[in-house]
């Protein structure tokens, strides 16, 4: 058994001079009216004893029970249904009792359901807070004035209640059926509204597609002219029309999930570059790229915004391509003279002029000719000296 030294272990260090006790001693609970006296254990310090109300009478909560007079019933509180006399014991058994509907109407002398004992109580504690309000509208945020207890509604909830628990087995799986049966028949015609919707669009909705290939890289002299027809989207985009056929099927989504899909439909006729140069554009002017409250408006201008970037970034290339065609117009006025023929435009390429040549007689040399006629790489070149023969060597069978 190993052993353990008294100094590793934790001590409570003890204030200088204190000492404590526990002792048993009497205490009185002021919530209650009898003045009975109980006894429990109590922690005392230097043989002071704790002062004080007992500690757990804080949580004796009461219900506030309006009172009335009999003048105030006479004018404000006959009832056919009720008298006087039992309306008395209704208030009393309700401050008796904190409210306990179900154990008044267990113990009311007369056979009055929980639904009647409420509609009376709420009913006579409303008229007497009206009544004693300097106007109704002072009153008028009460919660007894602004949601007035129903007894018909009531007593059909809980009828309600009881039939739902009160089902078979067998029951309950028909009606799963039977929901799950409606379900599939609302989603089906909810499908079928939003291919309508896609199929025949809105006409006050006016959406242009910014125009993508030969026709953004050199803008024809037709775009030239208007350019806000065939590059500008324009701004009058209802909500159905930016919102997505996928989106408008849904009761019920999450807005960033709609505006994620607003986003790649507005940026559909975009590229990868492009896409980023408006993310960085967004971070330049301190906007965030996906909206930390996506509420409505906010998702609405998030759009707006981003559009009108990429109709910036489409006018800037529109503009760069005119400044590059007006500097080759002018390039080319400079560089020509006077009396050189005018070139012909054949596609994109310029093709410079050549003069044909012309033999004798007026006839056109051809190209073989040209290439028979034309001085060879060698023909100014000298001509090399002539080898001589080196004798041959005589055989036997010569001499």
């Amino acid at each position: 058994m190993p052993t353990i030294e008294v100094s590793h272990l934790k001590r409570r260090p003890v204030a200088d001079k204190e000492k404590i006790t526990w002792q048993w001693l009497p205490f009185s609970n002021s919530a209650r009216t009898d003045n009975l006296m109980l006894y429990h254990w109590v922690r005392v310090v230097n043989g002071v004893p704790p002062t004080g109300d007992y500690q757990f009478a804080k949580y004796n909560k009461s219900v506030d029970v309006v009172k009335y007079t009999d003048e105030e019933y006479e004018k404000y509180l006959t009832d056919s249904m009720w008298t006087k006399e039992e309306t008395d014991q209704l208030f009393d058994m309700c401050e008796r009792f904190d409210l306990r509907f179900i154990v008044i109407a267990d113990r009311f002398p007369t056979s009055r359901t929980v639904e009647e004992l409420k509609s009376r109580y709420y009913s006579v504690s409303r008229a007497l807070l009206i009544a004693r309000a300097p106007s109704v509208a002072d009153v008028a945020g009460h919660p007894l004035v602004k949601e007035p207890y129903d007894m018909a509604y009531e007593m059909e909830r809980k009828r309600a209640l009881s039939a739902v628990l009160s089902r078979t087995k067998q029951q309950e799986i028909k009606d799963t059926e039977i929901l799950s049966e409606a379900k599939r028949i609302m989603e089906s015609r909810i499908a079928s509204k939003g291919v309508e919707n896609v199929d025949m669009p809105d006409d006050h909705t006016d959406i242009e597609i910014i125009e993508k290939g030969t026709h953004a890289e050199s803008p024809s002299p037709s775009s030239n002219m208007h350019p806000s027809s065939t590059s500008v989207p324009s701004a009058s985009i209802t909500e159905n029309a930016s919102t997505p056929a996928s989106l408008r099927m849904l009761r019920v989504y999450l807005r960033t999930h709609a505006l994620d899909q607003m986003v790649q439909a507005a940026s559909s006729n975009a590229g990868p570059r492009t896409i980023k140069r408006v993310e960085q554009t967004l971070s330049d002017l301190g906007v965030h790229i996906k909206p930390k409250v996506p509420t409505k408006a906010v998702c609405a201008e998030h759009l707006e915004l981003r559009k009108e970037i990429l109709t910036l970034f489409n006018l800037q290339k529109q503009l760069q391509n005119k400044e590059a065609e007006a500097s080759a117009t002018r390039d080319t006025s400079f560089t020509e003279a006077p009396g050189t023929p005018k070139r012909s435009y054949r596609g994109d390429a310029d093709r410079p002029f050549v003069s044909e040549a012309v033999g004798f007689g007026g006839e056109r040399m051809g190209k073989r000719d040209q290439k028979r006629k034309a001085p060879g790489r060698f023909m100014d070149a000298p001509p090399s000296p002539p080898q001589s023969k080196r004798p041959r060597k005589l055989k036997a069978s010569d001499g």
